[in-house]
């Protein structure tokens, strides 16, 4: 089927109380578990390339972004095409004739007044494209010219007072917010923090999106849905999977060359990861 929006499946997973979730793809494997996945269960999903899978592509955003919406075309259930954690304005300027209905534009690793400056320019440019956009805030102490850490660092918590008017004033239409969970966790260890998380629901009209959610157990999960988590972005539980299969499959069979055998291994069981997270958070069928 075409292209949906990330706008429209984040709007129909809040209506139905759920989250839409959002994968990484690195390779076109990536790209056929995560659609396997959610057919399998029949829910929509994103599919989300990040700047740092650009750069391991040599710059070059096309072939997997054609490729992505190849593989969407072909699905049986609503995909949508999302470029992730962009810091580069011209990245994030070839995102429209990409395919892609919406970004996630990464301006938290500057100071507060800088990152509320560069997102509302990237807001305006990607809302004059029809862009749908996300953003996130850095660190709790990242205001008056003190550099802030990153924003899924140990330890770090958005402020909703802050969150509240860094959405009114950059006009973004989805924050992501830290609330205990890191990126690249290869553990589901990470303990959220659901008081905020109310609070910041209470705070702000935007959806909210869960960043680093390979490291958060199911049960956390789903209590980050019903407490407001709209999107959640995962992309390590892909890579374990994927590497996982590879590393069995060669250490049983190392005279192995053909890499079709393996490949086929590794995307299958991402396929499983992908059907069982959007079990997990109860995405809403297709």
């Amino acid at each position: 089927m075409p292209l949906t929006t990330t706008g429209d499946l984040v709007t129909a997973a809040a209506a139905a109380r759920s989250a839409v979730a959002s994968f990484n793809v690195i390779t076109l494997e990536h790209v056929e578990a995560v659609i396997a996945g959610a057919e399998q269960v029949r829910a929509p999903v994103v599919l989300q390339v990040s700047e740092n899978a650009v750069k391991f592509r040599g710059g070059h955003l096309l072939p997997l972004a054609r490729a992505a919406v190849a593989a969407a075309e072909h699905a049986a259930v609503p995909v949508a095409l999302h470029l992730d954690h962009v810091q580069s304005d011209t990245l994030l300027h070839r995102a429209a004739d990409a395919g892609f209905s919406s970004v996630m534009y990464d301006a938290a690793r500057l100071p507060y007044a800088e990152n509320l400056a560069a997102t509302r320019a990237a807001v305006t440019w990607a809302h004059a494209q029809g862009l749908w956009i996300e953003a996130e805030l850095g660190q709790i102490g990242g205001k008056n010219g003190r550099p802030p850490l990153d924003a899924h660092a140990p330890g770090a918590r958005t402020d909703p007072d802050e969150a509240r008017v860094f959405v009114a004033d950059s006009g973004v239409d989805a924050l992501a917010v830290a609330i205990g969970s890191s990126h690249a966790m290869t553990t589901r260890t990470a303990a959220l923090d659901h008081a905020l998380l109310g609070r910041l629901s209470a705070a702000l009209d935007v959806p909210l999106v869960l960043h680093g959610s390979s490291g958060v157990p199911d049960d956390e999960l789903t209590a980050a849905v019903a407490g407001g988590i709209t999107k959640v972005n995962i992309g390590t539980a892909l890579n374990i999977a994927l590497t996982g299969a590879i590393r069995e499959f060669l250490a049983e069979r190392p005279e192995a060359v053909d890499p079709r055998s393996y490949l086929t291994l590794a995307r299958q069981a991402m396929t499983r990861a992908v059907a069982r997270t959007l079990q997990t958070l109860g995405a809403a069928t297709a």
